[in-house]
């Protein structure tokens, strides 16, 4: 019969987690089990996190986790119940420490499996460990009336399985030589929220015209074992994760497989640097993701201090996308080019209809391989496109040089520099040309696509485009080139 406690936990728990006392299972013969039912209730304003420790006796080789709670109806205008879960083994949970990290799957499961052969998607395959692990309950919102929540766990015993064999994406595809690649940098599956499996995503990408993608899923690094029996010649694959924080969600890109990134911190706790110094000392780089959205924790509260680029667009063109890109630019004149934060635009496709590469970025780099493409996004030699039918070039010309979009072109300030924007793909688009003082040129798309406009650097400290529809949609836009020494 299984074991049942209940538990309490309550806003005057204090601090931003809690422990819960831990749960002791017997050992069984091989081929047996032993199952613990577990029933509390979180209280409004109670903690961010809930540990429950489970005492893993030896000979145990699967772990079965469950649960649900209850959903009442929310008082009008306010949040219910939602409760996220995932797990660390016996090498540790503390804040930072990815060494006991063996799943999440936020909201999106109710159950999930670990052995050492394979694991629901989302969690790690690996050793069956003795020791203490710990199951981590996230509340991300919950209701005034608190949120009652069931857990159930089940060991099963018996000799472990062959290990799990994880086959890695290589970090480099053919590619083209020194000129443009598409890549969608955020995207998902099932081993996040996603419902497309990874040979879904990888024949979606090469539907799209992508030449690579970064694999984004929420806090866990699950999918870095699989993508390469999809990557080749034609597809580059880059493991990354998106790191789901209590205020904003950040992209972690071009992460060495397996290497997970904690999310367990508010920007009131000033911990956000100490993992964005760790993703670049991975060789990555750290992306805040849709800084407006306006979901539950959703939306960018860090600022953007020593973040590498921050995402414009973000899916489907929307009004919080104009919102995001207006204060990109004013970061911009600010910044006045220096040390300044490179735009990209990424899908965020989870599932069907969204659609992969709407929108993707287009880097200028020297090949198809991880540390050209994340030197091309650190340096801001990139557009975004709404699809691989746009195209476009965009220079700014002094009579001795040519600068292309991310550079700097040396000039004195009254130099005369010619700005030229060409675009194909994009039948009835209006170009704008922004500089530092605003948009100084709006102009429907002639019939070879091409704009031109006289300035020089003492008038325009850099000068970006954009591509829209009648209806002020997004088809394309740059980043800048900057004018003047």
């Amino acid at each position: 019969m299984p074991s049942r406690r209940n538990l309490l936990i309550s806003a005057a728990a204090g601090g931003a987690a809690v422990t819960l006392d831990p749960v002791s299972f017997a050992a069984a013969a091989p081929g047996g089990t032993r199952t613990s039912t577990l029933t509390g209730t979180i209280g409004y304003g109670a903690p961010d996190w809930v540990y429950v420790p489970l005492e893993i006796p030896r000979g145990v080789n699967a772990i079965t986790v469950g649960y649900s709670y209850d959903r009442p109806a929310p008082p009008a205008g306010q949040n219910g119940n939602a409760l996220d879960i995932g797990i660390f083994d016996e090498s540790g949970h503390a804040l930072g420490d990815a060494r006991g990290f063996r799943g999440w799957s936020g909201g999106f499961r109710t159950e999930f499996t670990i052995s050492a052969a394979e694991a629901t998607p989302g969690y790690l395959p690996g050793p069956i460990r003795p020791g203490t692990w710990h199951v981590i309950f996230g509340a991300y919102t919950v209701h005034p009336q608190g949120l009652n929540w069931t857990l159930t766990v089940t060991l099963s015993f018996g000799p472990p399985p062959p290990p799990f064999r994880p086959k890695h994406a290589p970090h480099r595809a053919a590619g083209r030589g020194d000129t443009w690649y598409r890549g969608d940098p955020h995207l998902h599956t099932v081993h996040s929220d996603g419902r497309r499996t990874p040979a879904e995503l990888a024949a979606g990408a090469r539907a799209a015209k992508l030449d690579f993608f970064v694999s984004t899923e929420h806090n866990t690094t699950s999918a870095h074992g699989v993508w390469g029996e999809y990557a080749g010649p034609d597809l580059l694959i880059i493991d990354g994760e998106e790191v789901t924080t209590r205020n904003g969600h950040y992209t972690a890109l071009g992460l060495p497989a397996g290497t997970w990134i904690d999310w367990r911190y508010r920007a009131a706790d000033g911990g956000l640097q100490r993992f964005v110094d760790r993703i670049h000392q991975a060789g990555g780089l750290a992306v805040a993701a849709h800084p407006n959205a306006t979901c539950v924790a959703c939306g960018w509260r860090f600022g953007y201090a020593g973040l590498d680029a921050v995402e414009v667009w973000n899916g489907p063109w929307t009004p919080d996308d104009d919102a995001v890109l207006a204060a990109w630019d004013n970061l911009l004149v600010s910044r006045r080019g220096r040390q300044w934060l490179p735009a990209v635009g990424a899908s965020d496709a989870h599932s069907e209809p969204q659609v992969i590469g709407l929108p993707h970025t287009v880097v200028r780099a020297t090949g198809l391989d991880r540390r050209a493409i994340l030197a091309a996004l650190r340096s801001g030699h990139s557009w975004i496109a709404e699809s691989a039918a746009v195209n476009l070039s965009f220079t700014a010309a002094s009579p001795t040089r040519t600068a292309h979009i991310g550079d700097r072109l040396p000039a004195a300030p009254t130099t005369p520099v010619q700005v030229a924007l060409t675009v194909t793909g994009a039948p009835g688009a209006t170009a704008r040309l922004i500089s530092d003082q605003g948009v100084r040129v709006t102009t429907p798309l002639p019939a070879d696509g091409t704009v031109s406009w006289p300035t020089v650097p003492q008038n325009s400290r850099y000068v970006r485009a954009e591509v829209r529809r009648a209806d002020s949609s997004m088809v394309a836009l740059t980043n800048p080139i900057f004018l003047g020494d």
